[in-house]
C-alpha cells in the first residue's frame, strides 16, 4: 500500500470512530496509527486530513448534500460519508491533491471499507463535485476571508 494511502486509511478510520464514539481524535489517530506503523510523515498526512475533515465538517456536508440531494447524508453509510469528506477536503481545502487522485483514491478507500456498491456511489457523487470544483473552491475561499 502507498504512503499516502496508508494516511489515508488511519484518517478514514479515525473520523469512522469519531463519527460513533465520543473519544478524542488525539487519541484515536495516535492508536490508530501505532496499529498501521505509520511513520512521521504519514502520521502528519493522517493528522492533517482528519483534523481537516472535523474542523469543516459542516462546510463538507453542505456541498456533498448539495450535490447528491437525492441521498440524505444522515441516511448514507458512515463509511461513505467520511470517504466523501476526506477527498472533498483534499481537493477543495488541502488543495495539493489532484481531484483524479483524490476521486481514486475515495473510490480505493470504498472498495476497501464500503459495501458493493459504495464504490460507484462516491465515484458519482466526487464525479458531480468535480463540474463544479472551480465553484467549491471559490464558495470556500470567500467564506474563509
Amino acid at each position: 500500500m502507498k504512503q499516502r494511502t496508508r494516511a489515508r486509511v488511519v484518517a478514514l478510520q479515525v473520523l469512522f470512530e469519531l463519527d460513533l464514539t465520543n473519544h478524542l481524535l488525539g487519541e484515536v489517530l495516535d492508536e490508530r496509527s501505532e496499529e498501521m506503523n505509520l511513520d512521521e510523515t504519514q502520521y502528519e498526512f493522517a493528522r492533517q486530513l482528519s483534523t481537516g475533515v472535523r474542523e469543516n465538517a459542516a462546510k463538507l456536508d453542505g456541498l456533498i448534500s448539495e450535490h447528491a440531494p437525492e441521498w440524505p447524508l444522515d441516511q448514507v453509510a458512515v463509511v461513505d460519508r467520511n470517504i466523501l469528506r476526506l477527498a472533498l477536503w483534499e481537493v477543495a481545502f488541502y488543495q495539493k491533491t489532484p481531484l483524479k487522485v483524490a476521486i481514486n483514491e475515495a473510490v480505493e478507500l470504498a472498495k476497501m471499507f464500503g459495501t458493493d456498491s459504495s464504490p460507484r456511489f462516491i465515484n458519482g457523487v466526487l464525479g458531480s463535485l468535480a463540474e463544479t470544483m472551480d465553484y467549491i473552491i471559490q464558495i470556500i475561499r470567500d467564506t474563509e476571508e
